[in-house]
């Protein structure tokens, strides 16, 4: 399948799942997951209609945005990988969404890090709803003590959740998984101040293997992005 089939295909799944489940097909929002993918299948991407991308990796980030600079402007890209913190400044620098905080060190040094003439860097807190000791992501119950404090943060605009559920192709355990993160967020929503609440009102939940869960599972007047990178753009090769 050539991408223009293949992005059919997954609109065609994101449909299917608002009609099954009731949602309104306006709040889901399709990140292209351009990891290890050349810069030229970005502008493929770019050419059908899509504008926002998704980086796990510092530096190979950064070379595409370099490589797309003149279409810079149509383009919103998201860095949705784990952040040590000396590729803070990186992502400071040059990404327009942040998906993964899970520290408070993490989310201080973006805020600092944020050249003053930039819009604020929109962030996600990253929540580990599995439990993996492997995974990165803060544990559920500290999760409204670090939303709280990066609300706080000049630089930073707190947007919502961010999860990669443990796989699996049990569907009432996808479904279970993203029903947690969203109790968590209208339970931090409900702890924010009225402004901080005007500006969260994101879920980062679903992938190329359970979009449909994350879209069972999402609420109302709030905007889920499914992070969509193999049923978009093929098999990956392994980084």
């Amino acid at each position: 399948m050539d991408f223009p089939a293949r992005l059919l295909d997954v609109q065609q799944r994101i449909d299917a799942a608002c009609r099954l489940h009731g949602k309104d097909p306006a709040t889901i929002h399709l990140l292209a997951v351009s990891k290890t993918f050349p810069a030229s299948a970005v502008k493929e991407a770019l050419a059908a209609g899509l504008h926002a991308f998704g980086e796990n990796y510092v530096q190979e980030g950064i070379e595409k945005i370099q490589q797309l600079m003149a279409h810079r402007q149509s383009i919103n890209w998201h860095f949705i990988g784990p952040l040590q913190s000396n590729k803070t400044k990186d992502v400071a620098e040059h990404f327009d969404w942040m998906h993964s905080i899970d520290r408070e060190k993490i989310a201080r040094r973006l805020s600092e890090q944020r050249p003053k003439g930039m819009p604020a860097l929109q962030v996600c807190l990253q929540i580990n709803v599995s439990g993996e000791s492997t995974k990165s992501g803060i544990n559920p119950s500290e999760a409204p003590a670090l939303a709280a404090a990066i609300a706080q943060l000049p630089g930073l605009c707190l947007r919502g959740l961010m999860a990669i559920p443990e796989p699996t192709e049990d569907v009432l355990i996808q479904r279970k998984s993203f029903s947690e993160l969203a109790q968590l967020f209208t339970s931090i929503r409900q702890q924010l101040s009225p402004d901080a609440q005007a500006n969260f009102n994101t879920l980062s939940m679903g992938m190329s293997a359970d979009l449909e869960s994350a879209i069972a599972e999402s609420l109302p007047q709030v905007t889920t992005m499914v992070r969509i990178g193999t049923a978009l753009f093929g098999q990956r090769t392994a980084k």
